[in-house]
């Protein structure tokens, strides 16, 4: 079975991180502690998974500590996407990084490492960079730290993850796996490795690492105290974070989200972990999802929730970016069942099922093997659709296997179709909003509202994995 996918699928190994917890922009999420006194201030590493969903050219910190108004140290993504940590004093840069690459996927989860040990001999190495296990030697900015020099992280001061000083330049995406270290100066190896059969780099367990005074372990399993330490007492405090924040979107299991960089419509805005999607006031608006397929069964719930006029729930092939094409033009080859009960589908519309409205949900079923799909309505097949029938695709919709060549793959995807606003609340396994029920697909995979029939799987990396 040929699939495409992203970077950073989910390998084999024994390790697997359990949750994530994902911090959304909009609500000026983030934790904080005041660190106690510290085992060694000059030597420290800070480890996090992470899968980017705000992407914008603005700063958003990631980790930060500020002590009084004197000095503050920062690592963030800065206004051109790119990795920053530097140390300021009184108004002057004192140390600084910033890479020459820049960081703009929202569809993969990378490993970052922090490694500061400012007594260190070698001035080249008093900080080092790690990205998937890679350390970053191309900077735009390279001054790094004079010998046995403190920074305002691992002093006893306020740290901040996904926020700045006063709550200020949120990071918008998912952490998870997030590691310090008081007093070592790790080696990239003792928190992350290659995987000898794919190649790609994975986390590992942290146990046997020293984590010092200030050090801290947070795994984000315990979603009634989300900044809770895995390994002490160093318990960080939620701010604008709840229970629905705690995912199964992780580094060793990657879930489907919508995409901001493929949207037709830049006006269109995206919150909650990339899982919720808001289509601008113009006419046609659309949006795919990041994880693309060719082949397999696949299942997904969208609930619009917000707006008026037509909203549009369905798949879209990869090419089809146009905005005649995503609703009615021959050759599209997309398909899309729409709040008023009809369906346009590779160029042609019609009567269809059941009208539905803000708070339904809709289930879309991705046959690819057999090149159909089906929808339902809170559980309700529309159509008559068995998902099940296989080649006789019992009330689905024929999809063009032309276009598979054409496209490459279908995305799931939704939009409105008229000048008014539509919002959308997309499940592909790991939802932000509450579940009445729980289902997960075949392979123990996902958490829906609505049963996966058998065959269907959710769209993430360890399905991916097994069906590529």
């Amino acid at each position: 079975m040929s699939i495409i996918i992203p970077a950073n699928s989910a390998v084999s190994g024994d390790f697997t991180a359990a949750n994530s917890l994902m911090f959304n922009y909009a609500d000026g999420a983030y934790l904080n502690r005041t660190l106690g006194t510290p085992t060694n201030n000059i030597k420290w590493t800070w480890s996090t998974w992470i899968k980017r969903s705000k992407i914008t050219a603005a700063v958003q910190r990631i980790f930060f500590a500020v002590n009084g108004s004197d000095e503050y140290t920062t690592i963030q993504f800065d206004d051109e996407y790119r990795l920053q940590w530097f140390n300021q004093i009184v108004g002057a840069t004192d140390m600084q990084l910033i890479t020459t690459r820049k960081f703009r996927d929202s569809s993969a989860w990378m490993h970052l490492v922090f490694v500061y040990d400012s007594a260190n001999a070698t001035a080249a190495d008093r900080q080092i960079i790690y990205v998937n296990g890679e350390r970053q030697t191309a900077f735009l900015d390279e001054n790094t730290a004079g010998s046995n020099v403190t920074t305002a992280i691992n002093q006893a001061v306020v740290h901040n993850i996904a926020s700045g000083p006063g709550a200020q330049k949120f990071y918008g995406g998912y952490m998870a796996e997030v590691v310090f270290t008081d007093g070592q100066a790790l080696a990239v190896t003792d928190v992350g490795e290659f995987d000898e059969d794919s190649g790609i780099w994975k986390p590992k367990s942290v146990s046997g690492l020293t984590f010092g005074n200030n050090g801290f372990y947070l795994d984000f399993q315990d979603s009634s105290a989300l900044g809770n330490d895995a390994v002490g007492s160093n318990n960080f405090t939620a701010n604008n974070l709840a229970a629905t924040d705690q995912g199964i979107d992780t580094c060793t299991n990657n879930f489907c989200t919508m995409n901001p960089l493929d949207n037709y419509y830049s006006a269109a805005t995206f919150s909650n972990g990339n899982n919720t999607v808001a289509t601008a006031a113009a006419p046609v608006n659309w949006v795919a999802s990041t994880f693309q397929v060719n082949k397999g069964k696949w299942y997904a719930e969208c609930k619009p929730t917000a707006g008026t006029g037509s909203a549009l729930v369905g798949f879209a092939g990869s090419t089809s970016k146009n905005s005649t094409q995503i609703l009615e033009t021959a050759g599209f080859f997309g398909g899309n069942y729409v709040n008023n009960g009809e369906y346009f589908f590779n160029g042609s519309g019609g009567a269809y099922a059941s009208s539905f409205a803000n708070g339904d949900i809709i289930s879309v079923y991705l046959d690819l093997d057999n090149n159909f799909v089906y929808f339902a309505k809170n559980g309700v097949l529309q159509n008559s659709g068995v998902p099940t029938s296989g080649a006789t695709g019992t009330g689905g919709k024929a999809i063009t296997a032309a276009a598979l060549t054409t496209n490459g793959g279908y995305a799931f995807a939704c939009g409105d179709g008229n000048t008014a606003t539509r919002t959308f609340d997309w499940n592909f396994g790991s939802p932000y909003f509450a579940i009445s029920s729980g289902n997960a697909d075949g392979n123990g995979y996902g958490n829906f509202e609505y049963a996966v029939p058998s065959g269907y799987f959710a769209l993430c990396t360890k399905n991916l994995a097994e069906y590529g």
